[in-house]
């Protein structure tokens, strides 16, 4: 059975924020855009920090917080970004460290930079 978690239905994507299914819960990527869709941040530390405070908000709503994410898949436009990207990844988790995937691609919604998709797993 499947559950869904986080305020989709203000979304005008057709997604759930999140799905929780067997102790996981899986979040929808998250770009760094405020509540009204506004894109923020000027560094890659920033636009982290952005997109990490809505994948957080949803987490809360599972009753899950950052130290429950197993995974994290990074999106970027731009991989030079990565290395800068490695520092802020670093300093916002403790060990052992989620798993995770970087890949660069061409576009990403509302014309990001930066698009986090996490898996939590229930303690």
């Amino acid at each position: 059975m499947k559950k869904v978690h986080g305020s989709s239905e203000t979304s005008t994507a057709p997604l759930s924020a999140a799905v929780e299914a067997n102790g996981l819960v899986f979040v929808s990527g998250q770009i760094h855009a405020d509540k009204e869709w506004n894109l923020v941040g000027t560094t890659i530390e920033d636009r982290f920090t952005a997109a990490m405070a809505s994948i957080e908000r949803i987490l809360a709503e599972a009753g899950l917080s950052r130290g429950d994410i197993v995974h994290v898949r990074l999106y970027l436009t731009d991989l030079s970004e990565l290395p800068a990207l490695n520092d802020v990844y670093k300093a916002s988790f403790t060990h052992p460290l989620p798993a995770r995937t970087a890949v660069g691609v061409a576009r990403l919604p509302l014309g990001a930079s930066l698009e986090i998709e996490v898996t939590a797993a229930r303690p």
